[in-house]
This record gives C-alpha cells, sequence and structure tokens, in this order.
C-alpha cells in the first residue's frame, strides 16, 4: 500500500499492434483506476522476446504503447507508466522466484503448451518461466490487485501460489495478490471468427481492428464482419457474430443491449454493420489525434520515460533489497 491507496499492478506485451479489443476490454477501464489504486502500468517488453522479435521494430512498438496509454488518457503524473526492461528488478527478482517454483507448477501452465504449439521451432526456456516473470512483475510492487482476464488467471494462482511459498519460509515479504473485480471490461471478439477473442497475433487482417486504423479502414472490416443467415438483430448466443457487434456498440455507446436490439429493430445487417462501424471511428478518433499529437513531442515522452523508470525502479529496489536479504545475498556496499 503506498498512502492510503492499495497497489495495482498490469501490463501489456509490447508485439503486434493494439486491437479494440485491448481497448474496450481492459485500456479504457484502467483510465479509471487511478483514483482509487497507486497504479503500476507496464510495457512489458521482458515478455515479448520469448518470440523472436525485430530489434528495430520491437522499439518502435514499446513505445507506441507506451505513447497509446498516455493517448487512451492515462495520466502518467497519476500512474506509473514505464518499460519492464528499463527496471532490472524484474528480472533479477524472476531468478530467486524462479528457485521457489516447482517444475510440476510450470508443466500445468496451458499456455505455455498453447504458445509451444503455435511456436514448435523456439520452445525456449524464457516461455517455459515465463509465469515465474509475471509472478515477478506482480511481487516486485507488492501489488494488491491485478486485472486478469480467464486466460491469465492460472497465473495469477501460481503467483499467489509462490508468495505464499517464500512468506512461510521468510516471512511476510510479498503481499498476496487478488484478482481485480471491479468493473469488467467488454469481452470483445474477432469479426471473422466471433467463437474466439480478437487479437493482436490474428493473421486475418480482417479479424482485428487495430487502434491506429483510419476510418475507411475500420469501416471495412466493419462490413466484412462475419453475421449470419438469420436476418434479425437480437442479443442471443446463436447469433454469436451479431452478438459481437452489439457488445462493441454497446461498449462505445455505454447503452445496453437491449436498447441496442430496439435501435436497431427492423434494420438490415449491411446497415447495422456500418453503424458500429461509424461508432468504433468517432470513438477512437480523440485516441489517434493524442497519439499523434504526443509522438511529435519526443522531449515530452523522453521525460516521461526517464523519471517513471525511476519511479517504478525505487519501489520496486525495496522489496529486491528485502527479498536479497531474506536469502541470504550479501548487503550491497552503497
Amino acid at each position: 500500500m503506498i498512502g492510503d491507496k492499495k497497489i495495482l499492478f498490469s501490463g501489456m506485451q509490447a508485439t503486434g499492434n493494439l486491437t479494440l479489443g485491448n481497448y474496450l476490454g481492459a485500456l479504457k477501464n484502467w483510465v479509471s483506476l487511478s483514483d482509487q489504486y497507486e497504479c503500476f502500468y507496464s510495457v512489458v517488453d521482458l515478455h515479448s522476446i520469448t518470440v523472436r522479435q525485430n530489434p528495430a521494430e520491437l522499439r518502435k512498438r514499446a513505445r507506441n504503447l507506451l505513447t497509446l496509454y498516455i493517448a487512451a488518457g492515462l495520466d502518467p503524473e497519476k500512474n506509473c507508466i514505464y518499460y519492464q526492461s528499463h527496471v532490472s528488478g524484474h528480472a533479477e527478482l524472476s531468478w530467486i522466484l524462479c528457485c521457489f517454483t516447482y517444475m510440476g507448477e510450470l508443466n500445468r501452465m496451458t499456455q505455455f503448451k498453447d504458445k509451444a504449439k503455435k511456436h514448435s521451432d523456439n520452445i525456449n526456456a524464457g516461455l517455459y518461466t515465463y509465469p515465474v516473470l509475471m509472478a515477478a512483475d506482480i511481487l516486485l510492487y507488492q501489488a494488491d490487485v491485478v486485472p486478469v482476464g480467464s486466460d491469465q488467471m492460472q497465473h495469477l494462482e501460481i503467483t499467489r501460489d509462490i508468495a505464499q511459498r517464500f512468506n512461510s519460509i521468510y516471512g511476510d515479504v510479498f503481499t498476496i495478490p487478488e484478482a481485480y473485480l471491479g468493473k469488467s471490461g467488454a469481452r470483445i471478439m474477432s469479426l471473422q471468427d466471433p467463437s474466439k477473442k480478437m487479437s493482436k497475433s490474428d493473421e486475418n487482417v480482417n479479424a482485428s481492428v487495430y487502434l491506429l486504423d483510419d476510418r475507411d479502414t475500420i469501416l471495412r472490416k466493419f462490413k466484412r464482419a462475419v453475421t449470419d443467415s438469420m436476418a434479425s438483430i437480437s442479443y442471443n448466443e446463436e447469433q454469436p457474430g451479431i452478438r459481437n457487434l452489439l457488445d462493441i456498440y454497446c461498449a462505445c455507446t455505454q447503452k445496453t443491449p437491449e436498447e441496442a436490439v430496439k435501435e436497431f429493430d427492423q434494420k438490415g445487417y449491411g446497415e447495422f454493420k456500418m453503424a458500429v462501424g461509424e461508432t468504433v471511428a468517432d470513438t477512437l478518433a480523440p485516441v489517434q489525434k493524442r497519439f499523434e499529437e504526443l509522438s511529435k513531442d519526443k522531449e515530452y515522452l523522453d521525460k516521461i520515460i526517464k523519471e517513471n523508470a525511476e519511479k517504478a525502479g525505487y519501489y520496486a529496489g525495496k522489496t529486491l533489497r528485502k527479498v536479497q536479504k531474506k536469502v541470504g545475498f550479501p548487503e550491497r556496499i552503497r
């Protein structure tokens, strides 16, 4: 806890381009949390290299992601927005925690199995120990709460197990984090396959809307969005494509599904898809405008990057020194 506020940690990988799903499902909600929590939002670039990256592209995407955090409304004066790779404590704590994590626990991680199938030519140790680095990310800042989707819940559980194991040996060193149970963001599905989440890594360019897509591209993607042959706009599980479009529309307009269904009663699918597309383009326009402004102000961004890395490093260092002392490392002469 910092002052009277509990601590919240979250982050996104600097791979691919942020999608509408990332924005409506997470980033948009992050903005409202800074009054309630002391928030640390990381660009998790250490995690990114479990898959081979083009170095120049990774640097560019990391900076774009940090810029989008701010463009979406995260105030860098209220929130600590930083690059994971700029705080060495993440990697240092990760190694220590690896020595308190069991192989059996890592073998049970379903995300490793899924990623190993996708990247069978590069099943590296980093991919395997990824959950331990994630645990270090969270525990380094003594996070009380972590916003996680269902696909990351297993990683939060192993984080709690590692922290409890360490605490049982050395005393109350780590805060045991809880899942953030506040207002959850919209679960946005693929425009081409509404049975799976909209993804940064989808190979089908029409499946995902990216935050920096221009208006024409957004409208074209919604025009091609998968629907069905039922010719009725209803909010039910039998029409996943229509339901997904309604979820997107409601997340952008704050309307209820019932209100949206009533609004589009007797309208055709073509008109409905274009209305959703226009709404999304209007929603993203201010974010895109702010992103362009920030991208031109190199001095301001560099200042934010430097100052927030120092802030993150300060809090990370406090935890790391305590851990190092507990496990028996010699004290550093300063």
